[in-house]
């Protein structure tokens, strides 16, 4: 049983234990806390049980028998009686393949260890508990679904408890970053919501008895021969609507990335948020944003991607080199992460762009990659204004003489984030220059993208320089070093970078059969 509605329970028991929550007396607070760390245990053991019996030789995005644990029942039937639309059926549809997969063991961990991070939350503890677990459900939702409509109502799930754990548990200009974060992605869910529209309506799927419906089944949107000759995304159809809704797709979820120029809300939100909804921001929120390009326009557009790969590619370099720059003038320890993690998405746009199999292996396992070393980087942020309560990198100096296994930890998250050899950010990068620079059309522009790297390692080695390195501040001088919570944050995280620096077929193996088959896709199209 568990097997068969693996997704569903991992998915649906933070909703479960987040009522049981409201209902205990807000007193209760260490309780509320062991019950959050206990679900998103049992999610972590649930992915790893679905890593272990992952079937590598499945593979696919558009065929139903290459997805696993596939869920499907029926779920809103509305009959319309119109001309044009006799029904309108809405299926319960989750099921993972190569690309959700990596994804759903991302936020898993990444939860787990926010919920750590989340142990010396005091303010309305009952509240910002239930909160984050209704996050929690919406990530995983999003990464499960197969229907679109579905997929949306996820999407949508996590906006809400987002915006007060920004608004209410953030810094000094909490309100205005919540805010701005919110309008930035209603804006992108307004786009996503008139196409998701526009392909139910110029798509049909067919019954168990052969009728005909409309349908938001993601994967019959990915076949041409299920759009009605008279749809209005149809192929058929001479308009250039399908153009439009590709470019609106694009732009409601490169919000989310997010992509310049739809950025700026990121190092606002990053800057007031909570240290924990930081490490969920950047370790798995950004990824939503490439994860949703890759699940809906690329296969349902194939063509239209094959021709503005070019712009993807230059978008990405863009965010590659604009972000470095930016974090490079930064004077906050918080704000100088947030602008790299714009420049790092900027490597998975760049992989996608090549639209072969080395580059999208390499776009996907740097979303993974991403996920975890920024993760720890906040982290790390995190552990410092706790003892100091300031950010700026000025103020330190010689913080390797008072806590030196604080400042090991820092240097695998700083030298993973530059692409040392031998940690993971480095095989991903390199998968990204190699499929990228194999394609003449976007050669010029992995070329330049280069300079990220030299940026990358400038703001980090400097920032490496100003807070940890000579002389120590006497101010400082009676922090302490890591306790054991901070450990049991930091130490996984080392971990997974290590161990994907020196043996990445462990995830590899797992996308590869899916991004082949993406692959195909454009190399079959003239």
């Amino acid at each position: 049983m568990m097997q068969s509605h693996i997704l569903s329970i991992i998915t649906f028991l933070p909703v479960v234990v987040m009522f049981i929550i409201l209902a205990m007396p807000k007193k209760q607070e260490n309780l509320i806390k062991i019950l959050t760390l206990l679900v998103t245990g049992i999610q972590v053991m649930l992915t790893a049980y679905i890593w272990m019996h992952y079937d590598y030789a499945k593979g696919g995005i558009n065929d139903i028998n290459s997805f696993q644990f596939v869920e499907r029942t029926p779920w809103i039937q509305v009959w319309a009686g119109l001309s044009w639309i006799k029904m309108v059926k809405i299926d319960y549809f989750v099921g993972i393949d190569g690309l959700s997969a990596p994804m759903l063991l991302l936020t898993a961990l990444i939860s787990f260890i926010a919920t750590l991070s989340s142990w010396n939350i005091n303010k309305s503890v009952k509240g910002y508990f239930a909160l984050y677990l209704l996050l929690n459900a919406g990530m995983m939702g999003v990464f499960v679904s197969l229907d679109f409509f579905l997929f949306y109502i996820f999407w949508e799930l996590m906006l809400l408890p987002m915006y007060f754990l920004i608004g209410i548990w953030g810094g000094p200009r909490k309100e205005y970053a919540a805010i701005k974060f919110f309008i930035y992605t209603l804006l992108g869910s307004v786009f996503i919501l008139l196409v998701m529209i526009g392909l139910y309506l110029s798509v049909q799927d067919t019954l168990a008895d052969g009728t005909k419906v409309f349908t938001f089944n993601m994967l019959a949107m990915m076949d041409a021969k299920n759009f009605t000759p008279t749809g209005i995304l149809s192929l058929a159809n001479p308009s250039n609507m399908r153009f439009i809704a590709f470019v609106a797709l694009f732009a409601g979820f490169a919000i989310k990335i997010p992509m310049f120029p739809f950025h700026t809300w990121l190092p606002d939100a990053h800057v007031e948020a909570p240290t924990p909804i930081s490490v969920i921001l950047a370790g798995v929120l950004l990824k939503m944003g490439t994860y949703g390009i890759l699940r809906f326009n690329y296969p349902i557009f194939p063509e239209l991607t094959k021709q503005l790969a070019w712009w993807i590619a230059a978008f990405g370099m863009i965010n590659i080199i604009y972000g470095a720059l930016c974090a490079m003038a930064q004077k906050d320890f918080k704000k100088l992460i947030a602008y790299s993690s714009v420049s790092h998405m900027g490597f998975v746009l760049l992989g996608m762009a090549s639209l072969n199999s080395i580059g999208m292996s390499g776009a996907v396992l740097q979303m993974f990659n991403h996920g975890t070393i920024t993760a720890m980087l906040f982290l790390i942020v995190g552990v410092i204004y706790d003892r100091a309560h300031t950010r700026d990198l000025d103020a330190f100096g010689g913080l390797a003489n008072q806590m030196p296994i604080y400042t090991g930890f820092t240097i695998v998250a700083f030298f993973a984030a530059i692409g040392l050899p031998g940690l993971s950010g480095f095989i991903s990068e390199s998968f990204v220059f190699l499929g990228a620079f194999s394609e003449p059309g976007i050669r010029v522009i992995t070329i330049i993208s280069t300079l990220g790297i030299l940026l990358g390692a400038g703001y980090m080695l400097w920032t490496m320089q100003r807070v940890y390195l000579g002389e120590l501040n006497e101010k400082w001088s009676s922090m302490k070093d890591l306790d054991a919570r901070e450990y049991a944050m930091l130490v996984p995280l080392a971990i997974i970078t290590l161990v994907l620096g020196i043996y990445p077929s462990l995830l590899l193996d797992m996308m590869n059969s899916s991004v082949n088959k993406m692959a195909q896709i454009f190399a079959n199209i003239k």
